[in-house]
């Protein structure tokens, strides 16, 4: 009787992890150029679908953007043009940096504080580990990044983006590659940057 007692109260802390998938449903992201800036209409929609706050998701974006922004009833406000894509590409990073378990792939996380250390754990498996905060500027970056547009480069494919992009690293860039898989050694062109952001298509 006392073993099945703690057991009914180990089964009550257990936290309700729903099955099936990685239940990750992250409406696209609505862009509208407002003069100088761009609008990220939904900001707060894409925070809630990912379970975190608007304004952490709004500050990831400008630091990945290299803008400056401002937040104002769930709405983002960026310094410069961007497209909807850029606005993507900065909710991968931050959905994999911030939300997505490293050991079981699932969403069911949550950002702790620990020993002054921001780190994710995860729900689901149990797993924990440190977060890592962007810094510098853009043009530092670029300063000693070798990823310009228009060129051509051999990358490996090392992950897969949110929407199925195929994702690889160079230097200080996250390359989307549409087209490729995980573990794809491909040749691209690269199309577009934004920050540490770039964008290619597979060479024919």
């Amino acid at each position: 009787m006392e073993y099945e007692a703690s057991l009914d109260r180990a089964l009550e802390a257990t936290p309700d992890i729903k099955s099936g998938g990685d239940r990750l449903s992250v409406p696209d992201a609505a862009a509208q150029p407002d003069g100088a800036f761009t609008r990220f209409n939904n900001l707060e929609a894409v925070a809630n679908a990912l379970n975190r706050s608007t304004d952490h998701l709004h500050r990831f974006v400008q630091r990945t953007l290299a803008t400056s922004g401002k937040l104002e009833s769930g709405v983002g406000r960026y310094n410069g043009e961007f497209a909807a894509r850029d606005f993507e590409a900065a909710i991968e990073e931050y959905t994999e940096e911030y939300v997505r378990c490293s050991e079981c792939g699932l969403p069911d996380t949550r950002l702790v504080q620990e020993d002054r250390t921001t780190m994710l754990r995860c729900d689901a498996c149990g797993a924990f580990r440190p977060v890592q905060k962007k810094s510098g500027s853009a043009s530092t970056r670029q300063q000693t990044d070798d990823v310009e547009a228009g060129e051509t480069y051999t990358v490996e494919v090392t992950d897969t983006g949110r929407k199925g992009d195929g994702v690889a690293h160079r230097g200080d860039y996250t390359i989307f590659v549409p087209g490729a898989t995980e573990g794809d050694v491909v040749d691209i062109v690269i199309e577009d940057t934004s920050g540490d952001l770039a964008f290619s298509r597979l060479v024919e």
